[in-house]
């Protein structure tokens, strides 16, 4: 599977999963690094970057960047062979921030 073919259907997932969240294309050329989206539900946020599968290279600033976003709220590595448990941690996450 292509990774804008795995993007496509992981934001589906996302707004089946998190109804009336908005998912956001994170541009990569503005901010080198930068995880490739971002997920707004209600007073809620997290960050993915999407890999075509778990081998797939990491791009420069990536870790820096998905762990510092982690630390403030959800950030994850999202692939298709880990995509259900980075979206239960997720809504984990946004249930802990009540």
């Amino acid at each position: 599977m292509l990774e804008r073919e795995f993007q496509a259907k992981l934001i589906r997932d996302i707004h089946n999963r998190f109804p009336g969240c908005i998912v956001m294309k994170n541009d990569s050329g503005y901010l080198q690094g930068i995880p490739d989206l971002t997920v707004l539900y209600k007073n809620h946020w997290a960050t993915l970057e999407d890999k075509k599968n778990a081998k797939a290279t990491h791009r420069p600033n990536q870790d820096y960047y998905v762990e510092k976003m982690n630390e403030m709220s959800f950030s994850a590595f999202v692939y298709p062979e880990n995509v259900e448990e980075v979206l239960n941690e997720m809504e984990r996450s946004f249930q802990d921030c009540r």
